[in-house]
């Protein structure tokens, strides 16, 4: 098998090499180390392998935690100290710029940490009977595969939910179709922790039955879902409080179902929206829009220093959300709420915003370049907020401010919201020029 030294690491965490004039991505591997590797699939200008001796370590490597590390594809980056993990992240956001944008921001703040164990709120477990191969099991995909690794328990979940995953799989196992249930997904909240059970067909009594007592011994809401998102709704116990996180900080409390879109990772969503408040610096009576909004997560906080916010988001039951949300905390009349498509954002569909004084924009990973080739005569904020969770997009889209629209890079930093993973999270900050 070939020998290589490795030379960094990319944007999902493997390690790069060159040989022949051919990079090489080797999974498991960390920069500087000397490693034997197997090569599972070649092109002409790249190879994708993984390590199988690492023959000179890193002082940064680290013994994985999980056992079925390197067969579950929920964490690709348990073999590097967390800390480490942080400035890889940071590398490759800056790398980003550099390369697809570019540009360089005038200042680099440093990674926003958290818990690196214990911190998903948030999960969707897949769950597949398999006769004569050990029955059912449940957990997050294989790497590289659409198998599902047989997980027991998991350590980047909260601890109780890691210590329910067998009586889990016992319920669903015990049911008269087990095969009807697709996938389980858990919602953690400072109220309540929900279980959403995605069933393809009707529940029998008999099944409610078991479903409810797992509710009640597990002291966790169990909800249904028989078809899209929107369908699910709250089973057993009936009378269970909605489900709500705390922002603290802005005395904001939101109240979100279990299949809304929240972050996963409740201690960082805090530390970054601090962050991207101290860049935004919110004034009273600023007129300020909060893009791809969800159900308010920014939007209140902005309210909350007085600023008058206009928030819009593609879906109608989010929006629905964020007035819900808007109201129970006091903030009614500071907030708007919109639900448009902000893919097909235009100059005219911004400038009917009306006057906005500032701008916080919080795609998903296809990012936001409608809306920055949107911004024109009738609509230049002064400063301009990005939060990201793809660096290639937030590259490609500051690109767009700085060298077309007149906006200076003055600041960005990383938060490491998915520990253990390759996921980067980021946050910058333009103005005006």
């Amino acid at each position: 098998m070939p020998i290589a030294v490795i030379e960094s690491l990319d944007h999902e965490g493997r390690g790069v090499t060159h040989v022949d004039g051919k990079a090489v991505f080797v999974e498991g591997a960390l920069p500087g180390e000397t490693v034997e590797y197997a090569v599972h699939r070649s092109k002409p200008t790249y190879e994708q392998a993984e390590a199988v001796r690492i023959i000179k370590q890193s002082a940064q490597r680290v013994t994985p935690r999980c056992s079925l590390y390197g067969v579950c594809g929920g964490c690709s980056m348990q073999h590097l100290d967390p800390v480490a993990q942080a400035a890889v992240k940071q590398r490759v956001m800056e790398n980003a710029f550099r390369h697809i944008g570019k540009i360089k921001p005038e200042t680099i703040h440093a990674a926003i940490h958290g818990p690196s164990w214990a911190y998903r709120y948030r999960a969707r477990i897949s769950v597949k009977m398999l006769p004569g191969k050990g029955g059912l099991r449940i957990g997050f995909h294989e790497r590289r595969s659409s198998h599902i690794a047989d997980m027991r328990a998991c350590d980047v979940l909260p601890k109780q939910i890691s210590a329910l995953l067998p009586r889990l799989r016992e319920l669903i196992a015990g049911l008269l179709r087990p095969e009807r249930v697709a996938q389980i997904e858990l919602a953690v909240s400072d109220t309540g922790t929900a279980f959403v059970f995605r069933n393809l067909s009707p529940m029998s009594a008999a099944d409610e039955s078991r479903l409810r007592a797992f509710a009640d011994e597990a002291e966790v809401q169990v909800w249904l879902q028989p078809g899209e998102p929107d369908t699910a709704y709250r089973f057993h116990p009936k009378d269970a409080p909605s489900l709500a996180y705390t922002l603290p900080e802005f005395d904001v409390s939101m109240d979100f179902r279990p299949t809304d879109f929240t972050q996963v990772n409740v201690h960082i969503n805090r530390l970054l929206i601090r962050r991207a408040m101290q860049l935004l610096d919110p004034q009273p009576g600023e007129r300020i829009a909060d893009l791809f909004c969800g159900l308010g997560n920014f939007s209140l906080p902005i309210a909350r220093s007085g600023a008058i916010v206009v928030g819009v988001e593609g879906s109608e039951s989010l929006v629905q959300r964020a007035l819900e949300n808007a109201r129970s905390n006091g903030l009614a009349e500071r907030t708007e709420f919109h639900a448009a498509n902000l893919f097909d954002t235009t100059e005219d569909s911004l400038a009917a915003l009306g006057r906005l004084d500032k701008l916080l924009i919080d795609p998903p990973r296809e990012g936001a370049i409608a809306v920055v080739r949107a911004l024109g005569p009738q609509q230049r904020p002064a400063r301009i907020v990005y939060v990201s969770c793809n660096p290639a997009t937030l590259a490609r889209d500051a690109a767009v401010l700085v060298h077309e629209k007149g906006y200076a890079l003055r600041e960005a930093g990383i938060a490491n919201m998915f520990p253990q993973t390759s996921h980067v999270e980021s946050v910058a900050l333009f103005e005006r020029c």
